[in-house]
């Protein structure tokens, strides 16, 4: 099967989304290529693309994709169909809000069957407000094209179905995997923080709600944190920090790789208001990281609830991370355990071997 996976930018979960479905149905036999955005992603997507590459036998087109809607989506469409037509794709997957419809009309114009995974995308906005309505109004449109859709999580599909609509498609939930290298616990540096965050630096991430609640732990007892990201708020949580007496006991370490940042810390806290399906809560149960998370999205997929804390409350926040620091132990033990379940569910080389056999039956039908 030749297999053309479309997105736009390769950052991100949904670029490791792509590279491990492009590893995976390789490895059982299938063509596959990749078009993306030439413009973002800089040096380390050209590494990660690199890398892919080897499993990439129809290759790897880069083009220019727009975030926002526009002109340049027409001449994108037809530079799409065209590189599908070149490579005799059999199948067209469109992975984010600019690859479905890229892939989508490109797949109608060559009667291709096509696949679309929305990876939250869209689904983060709502109908009353711009330009939520009119991503919204985009995503109900295009719902009525393409042969089926592919969920990362259970939650994405109940919230594309109530905000879209499933427009009759076949559609199935496939969950993300990780590698079997990647189960390996992480041994914390000996001056990790007691508390670590891992994600963008944005107020959708519940930063502010985490530096609250450490202002609140911190009454009590000493407590250490380390900030791993950046982003458009970045300054605004620096000033929080300061105005919150937490200068000296709150780190920001700008960006760094996932590997090297679960090192940093010894409880993660994704403080998160909003989530998809994120890999990095895969990582970390892999890595048997205690973790405390925001009950949103596709996370109470992943986490037991003793995990999850209730989203933009500080004084709940701050009262889980008090009683994963009390008993260290307790919080290890149930990381372990963590690690076995998460090993049973979530690997990547079943989430290809699945896409795979979704492809053919949907072919099929």
């Amino acid at each position: 099967m030749k297999i053309l996976h479309v997105f736009r930018t390769p950052v991100g979960g949904l670029f490791r989304h792509v590279r491990d479905l492009a590893r995976g149905q390789a490895e059982l036999g299938h063509d596959v290529g990749l078009l993306c955005d030439s413009s973002t992603g800089g040096v380390v997507a050209d590494q990660l693309l690199e890398a892919v590459l080897p499993f990439c036998r129809l290759g790897i087109q880069r083009i220019a994709i727009s975030r926002l809607p526009g002109v340049g989506d027409i001449s994108a469409t037809l530079k799409t169909r065209a590189h599908a037509r070149k490579i005799s794709a059999d199948i067209i997957h469109g992975h984010g809000a600019k690859g479905g419809l890229y892939g989508r009309l490109a797949a109608r114009a060559l009667d291709t069957p096509s696949v679309y995974s929305p990876h939250g995308g869209s689904l983060h906005y709502n109908w009353l407000a711009f330009p939520g309505c009119l991503f919204l109004t985009s995503e109900w449109v295009l719902s009525h094209m393409g042969s089926a859709m592919i969920f990362v999580c259970e939650f994405e599909r109940l919230s594309f179905a109530a905000k879209i609509g499933l427009a009759g498609k076949p559609n199935v939930v496939v969950y993300n995997g990780l590698w079997p290298h990647e189960f390996t616990r992480v041994v914390p540096h000996g001056d990790a923080a007691d508390v670590l965050f891992m994600g963008d630096m944005r107020v959708l991430k519940g930063v502010d709600v985490l530096l609250h609640a450490l202002a609140i732990v911190g009454r009590k007892r000493a407590v250490s944190s380390n900030l791993v990201g950046d982003g458009p708020d970045q300054a605004l949580f620096q000033k929080m920090a300061v105005d919150l007496g937490l200068a000296k006991s709150v780190r920001f370490l700008g960006r760094l790789s996932t590997a090297d940042a679960l090192k940093c810390g010894r409880l993660l806290v994704l403080p998160s208001r909003a989530e998809s399906f994120p890999y990095v809560v895969l990582e970390a149960a892999a890595g048997q990281v205690a973790m405390i998370a925001s009950d949103v999205g596709g996370i109470p997929e992943i986490l037991p609830q003793e995990n999850l804390c209730p989203p933009g409350n500080a004084d709940a926040l701050a009262r889980h991370i008090e009683m994963a620091l009390a008993i260290p132990d307790a919080a290890t033990l149930a990381a372990g355990t963590l690690a076995d379940k998460t090993r049973s569910k979530f690997m990547a080389a079943d989430m290809a071997k699945n896409i795979v056999a979704f492809y053919a039956k949907m072919s099929v039908n």
